[in-house]
């Protein structure tokens, strides 16, 4: 028997968090929720989840300042956050992005689109072309099986959507990938996301990977590659 996902939802709102708690388990999955982002560090001190909606105008500590509490915490790192908000502005999907979002709805939502998206991330979407476990490039290596990123031999904390990103660049080195090509083997599924995630998400990938950066390529006007280190 496959054990259920865990969600949390952290929504001062009675009335959306009731309907995401009816949806989410009648698509199969465990939901939790709580009303404060107090609350939800709380919660995640002692209950693991496989992913957190997220709303941004909460009361108190507000979604961002949540998600930058979750990402400090390296338990947490790599756990797929989802924002729901009526912060619909582009400023804020980047701020969301930037500060480690793996997806970014705004309200008013559908149900079934939000089902959708949860699916799509927690499910990893499909695999990225070959079966190989461990990649490895210069200093950087990425063992998939084990979800874990080392760069000169230490590990690196990525969010769900920058290790797919990187494993999938990585599985198609030297060459090139569309920002469009990106978005939709990526993130799986068309949705509000634009072109401009993916060059934050590439902005805070080379961060995180240091020295490694260099190998992540701009090609201007098409989009990124990752090369190989004997080039």
């Amino acid at each position: 028997m496959v054990k259920k996902k865990n969600i949390l939802v952290v929504e001062d709102d009675k009335n959306i968090s009731k309907l995401l708690r009816y949806n989410l388990e009648k698509s199969g999955f465990n939901c939790f929720s709580v009303i404060t982002g107090e609350d939800a560090l709380e919660f995640l001190d002692v209950s693991p989840v496989d992913l957190i909606i997220l709303d941004v105008m909460l009361p108190k500590m507000d979604g961002f300042e949540t998600c930058k509490q979750i990402r400090k915490e390296d338990n947490l790192a790599a756990v797929p956050i989802i924002f729901l908000t009526a912060k619909g502005e582009e400023v804020d999907r980047i701020v969301g992005f930037e500060l480690g979002a793996d997806d970014y709805v705004v309200k008013p939502f559908s149900p079934r689109e939000l089902i959708l998206r949860v699916k799509a991330i927690i499910n990893r979407g499909k695999p990225v072309e070959d079966d190989r476990t461990i990649l490895s490039v210069g200093n950087l290596v990425v063992d998939i099986a084990r979800h874990k990123v080392l760069v000169e031999k230490k590990e690196v904390l990525l969010t769900m959507m920058e290790f797919k990103l990187l494993v999938l660049l990585l599985k198609r080195i030297g060459r090139v990938q569309s920002r469009e090509s990106l978005l939709n083997d990526v993130w799986d599924i068309s949705s509000d996301v634009t072109t401009r995630t993916i060059d934050t998400h590439i902005k805070r990938l080379r961060q995180k990977i240091g020295r490694s950066a260099g190998m992540i390529e701009t090609v201007r006007g098409l989009g990124y590659r990752f090369k190989d280190d004997e080039e």
